[in-house]
């Protein structure tokens, strides 16, 4: 049995049994693939695949347990590189963050440029996507860390840290009657064409709850994922914008007026969401009590050490 066998394994799954896709990931030619793969299962003695001809169609429940216990196993191999490099090189590496378009854009900034100060050597790369996208990279080991507000609750993998919490704001072009009330309400704000996030993005869900209570359906005439294209549309009197407060800046957004909505809707909490399988090395920790400086390393250990123990008398009853 040997680790690329397993690599192989892997990504079929990933590509949803596409020999051909897993095979342009990996480099390499779909028969060497193939053969790598039958030669895996008559080591096991078991048929990771059913087939029809050439084509794979399903996983067989053995192969499933063992797919379950490849990844572990690349999780592992993908853990000792990092152990030997944390203490073999301190000052080099790489570090990963999954994060949404306003947590990248408003949140991480100055965080990332105090940690490039602190460690010039380290390759730090943002990756951006959907909360599902994000969680995802995590659990699959293509990100360090995710940065999110939603969905990465919905992974088991993922150790999750409670980092700040933030509410919204209303956008508006300047003289917009809303500037004229003594005090913002629902259904002031349901009387005109609303631009906000998209569903999957940015605590939308709180936004929905918020008008669901009050029995409103406002009108949604268009959903971004991105902050400064909301308000870009807001500008040209497409609808009045329900972004993060923490994305209106009066100083850049000088065609534009805020007016606070947190008495109108719930908090959210930006989390950070950690594999509970990865090795952490040193500087990840300081990156993270950085963005939220109750998140000490100390702490960050306690929460990954009591997930671990929770899963195991989870798996011993």
């Amino acid at each position: 049995m040997k680790l690329q066998q397993l690599r192989y394994l892997n990504e079929i799954a990933r590509q949803k049994l596409n020999l051909s896709k897993a095979a342009g990931v990996l480099h390499t030619s779909q028969p060497g693939i193939s053969r790598q793969i039958q030669l895996l299962e008559q080591e096991l003695g078991v048929e990771i695949f059913t087939r029809n001809g050439k084509r794979l169609t399903h996983i067989t429940p053995p192969g499933l347990a063992i797919l379950e216990t490849a990844q572990r196993m690349l999780q592992d191999a993908d853990n000792l590189k990092k152990i030997g490099k944390e203490f073999s090189d301190r000052e080099s590496g790489t570090l990963i963050i999954a994060t949404t378009h306003t947590q990248a854009r408003y949140a991480l900034p100055a965080v990332i440029k105090r940690f490039i100060g602190r460690y010039p050597k380290i390759k730090l790369t943002l990756r951006q996507g959907s909360p599902i996208e994000i969680a995802t990279w995590v659990s699959s080991g293509k990100a360090d860390l995710a940065i999110a507000t939603e969905a990465i609750e919905l992974f088991d993998e993922l150790v999750m840290l409670p980092c700040y919490e933030w509410n919204r704001c209303i956008v508006v072009p300047p003289r917009h009657p809303l500037l004229l009330l003594r005090e913002l309400t629902l259904e002031a704000i349901a009387e005109h064409p609303i631009v906000t996030y998209d569903f999957a993005f940015t605590g939308r869900s709180k936004i929905n709850q918020a008008f669901e209570a009050r029995g409103l359906k406002p009108n949604v005439v268009l959903t971004a994922i991105d902050a400064d294209v909301i308000k870009t549309y807001v500008e040209i009197g497409l609808g009045v914008g329900i972004l993060a407060k923490m994305a209106f800046d009066p100083v850049r957004d000088k065609k534009l007026r805020a007016i606070d909505a947190a008495h109108l809707f719930e908090p959210s909490t930006t989390r950070i969401g950690i594999s509970r399988n990865s090795y952490i090395r040193h500087y990840i920790y300081d990156f993270i009590e950085m963005f939220a400086p109750h998140l000490d390393t100390e702490t960050v250990k306690k929460a990954l050490t009591k997930h671990v123990s929770a899963e195991y008398k989870q798996q011993t009853r």
